[in-house]
């Protein structure tokens, strides 16, 4: 029988008026300790997005979310947070923050594979 492992994951949401608390799910990021998992999923949807706001910059959101991605594989290319330790960058990157790119409160829970949760949590939150 599989091991149960502890998981950790937050919904990545775009919010393009922090004022109005309105925000739109587009991704997912998961850690796994027990595995030394750190990935995120994300998908931007040029539709949903501009019913909350027609002056969002798909290009800067994209480039937003790459640095989650960056971030996340960690080495050089994720810069200075992505030389930290696996759970020192997830914790950085599910900081609270009031800007157009949010995570949500961290939610745990147990799995017997992270990248098939990953798929499983973004299927369900994000598309």
């Amino acid at each position: 029988m599989p091991e149960n492992l502890l998981f950790e994951y937050a919904v990545i949401r775009v919010v393009p008026r922090v004022e109005r608390e309105e925000f739109l799910n587009v991704g997912v990021i998961l850690y796994c300790s027990a595995r030394g998992f750190l990935q995120t999923r994300y998908l931007l949807d040029p539709q949903r997005l501009a019913a909350f706001s027609a002056t969002l910059d798909l290009d800067e959101l994209t480039h937003r979310l790459q640095a989650f991605e960056r971030i996340c594989a960690g080495r050089q290319t994720g810069g200075p947070i992505g030389q930290l330790a696996t759970a020192a960058r997830f914790r950085w990157l599910t900081a609270a923050r009031s800007t157009i790119v949010q995570t949500s409160p961290v939610h745990p829970g147990l799995c017997t594979d992270p990248a098939q949760t990953l798929e499983r949590l973004f299927e369900k939150l994000v598309k």
